[in-house]
């Protein structure tokens, strides 16, 4: 395999403060998906290294925790604003990890802004005080867990970063940070400028390694109060078993997603079809809340694929890094034979419409499958790719039993003029989030994400996410009476 390694980036661990190679020397590499050329050789983790990182963040945790949210939020401003200052080195090396088209990187700005607004946001960690009981001023109080694993994914991997990292922080906890072996390079890069921030020793660990053993031994250490977790609904059944038979640490997870997108006879269609094509062209489809169906009313079905088709036209393909290019390629091998394979169960469950397999590296094509079961895999399972299904439906009762069969429920989206229609829908839709003439990937910093059903518990944002990482304890102070 080809190699463009670049010296300059970090690839060692960092734990306790400091840099250093992982205690076995072993190393994984990180692979351009566009070249196929290795970018770097990372210091994979292994049990030591887990062992070493949680012992540093155990001993740093209570000197944190009672530095107070003030002294706090200072270390994280200062990490906001050399975020900010990174945006070119990060974008880089962000697409050189994922593929991901460089004129579609928008994440330093928002994990700039997760640090920042958390920086004041501790202060709102509060509890309750009652004089309801005879004698008594009782109190709750929300408190920091302690030593917090967060696992992050590949494919935003810098926003996973900091949406976890910085109300974790915020709150009190230390952290221990594992990132996806396949795009670990920003999180090592954002290491480099914690230790620039002049955090506390062990506040912050950040390893890079695999699933097994490194996110197995975090997800089942007796150490670890707590861990946040986004990725697949399978690893994640993974992660609640060893939470379960280990200390019973609390776990937020952010799952898979199969998320629909209905489409009424009112609706506006080329807003619609804009809209529901960049939802599962973005990022090549690798999107947990992508819209992969769609539904729509048989009696524009038609005119809403054309329109659709027009769109996914206008994509351009080519080098991420290039940036005219709006489609890059799949992450590696294994993600794209995964897709390869959902093709061929379209084929045979459906009517192929466009786009496939581009044969040309790890490429696929947008593509369209019509007229697929319901009960076909295709729209069942997570493809995790620019693979849409769109079929038809002639009721609003019709639309919503098709949209709610799915053992996934993290985003739904409906496109009607009809303002009652809209308020039905999404009462009935089961999704955590539900969007009403628009859809994924939009969002609102100040509304709360995740899942129902598969797609996982909790829920992550501005003003959720601090919860996700504090208990709540109750203190009961009877005073004598005079």
């Amino acid at each position: 395999m080809a190699s463009m390694v670049d010296a300059s980036i970090e690839t060692r661990l960092f734990i306790n403060g400091e840099f250093r190679p992982s205690s076995s020397s072993k190393t994984f590499e990180v692979v351009y998906p566009y070249t196929k050329e290795v970018v770097a050789q990372v210091q994979e983790a292994d049990i030591k290294d887990v062992e070493d990182a949680v012992t540093a963040a155990k001993a740093a945790f209570p000197a944190w925790r009672d530095l107070g949210t003030e002294k706090r939020g200072v270390y994280l401003r200062k990490l906001s604003q050399l975020i900010l200052k990174s945006n070119q080195e990060l974008a880089k090396l962000e697409t050189l990890s994922t593929g991901r088209p460089i004129s579609q990187f928008f994440d330093v700005s928002l994990a700039a802004q997760f640090f920042e607004y958390f920086a004041g946001g501790g202060w709102t960690a509060q509890g309750t005080a009652s004089l309801n009981t005879p004698d008594h001023l009782n109190l709750t109080v929300k408190q920091p867990y302690g030593v917090v694993a967060l696992i992050i994914p590949w494919n935003f991997p810098l926003v996973m970063f900091a949406s976890k990292m910085a109300p974790a922080l915020a709150a009190g906890n230390t952290i221990v940070l594992k990132s996806s072996e396949k795009a670990p390079l920003t999180s090592l890069f954002v290491a480099r400028l914690i230790e620039e921030a002049g955090f506390p020793p062990g506040v912050v660990n950040i390893i890079s390694g695999l699933g097994n053993p490194t996110g197995a031994v975090l997800a089942s250490h007796m150490t670890v109060r707590c861990i946040s977790f986004t990725g697949s609904t399978a690893t994640g059944q993974k992660i609640q078993a060893a939470a379960a038979k280990s200390n019973m640490k609390h776990v937020h997870m952010e799952l898979g997603g199969k998320s629909p997108a209905i489409v009424f006879e009112d609706a506006d269609l080329e807003t619609a079809a804009a809209q529901t094509q960049f939802g599962i062209q973005f990022n090549s489809g690798q999107v947990c809340s992508a819209n992969s169906r769609i539904y729509v009313h048989d009696s524009v079905a038609q005119q809403f694929t054309t329109l659709f088709r027009e769109k996914f036209a206008a994509v351009r393909m080519g080098d991420p890094l290039d940036p005219a290019t709006s489609h890059g390629p799949q992450i590696d091998m294994l993600q794209y034979n995964r897709i390869k394979e959902y093709l061929n169960i379209g084929e045979k469950d459906g009517t192929f419409t466009l786009g496939g397999d581009a044969k040309d590296g790890f490429f696929v094509r947008q593509t369209i499958f019509e007229g697929v079961a319901e009960d076909s895999r295709l729209m069942r399972e997570e493809v995790f790719g620019p693979v849409v299904v769109i079929n038809t439906f002639s009721t609003e009762a019709e639309a919503i039993e098709k949209a709610n069969d799915s053992e996934f429920g993290l985003f739904a989206a409906v496109f009607t003029k009809d303002i009652d229609r809209a308020v039905r829908l999404a009462k009935a839709l089961d999704a955590g989030t539900v969007g009403v003439n628009c859809t994924s990937p939009t969002g609102a910093m100040d509304s709360a994400f995740g899942g129902l059903k598969m797609s996982g518990n909790d829920r992550e944002g501005l003003l959720h996410s601090l919860d996700n990482f504090l208990e709540t304890k109750s203190i009961l102070i009877k005073a004598a009476r005079l």
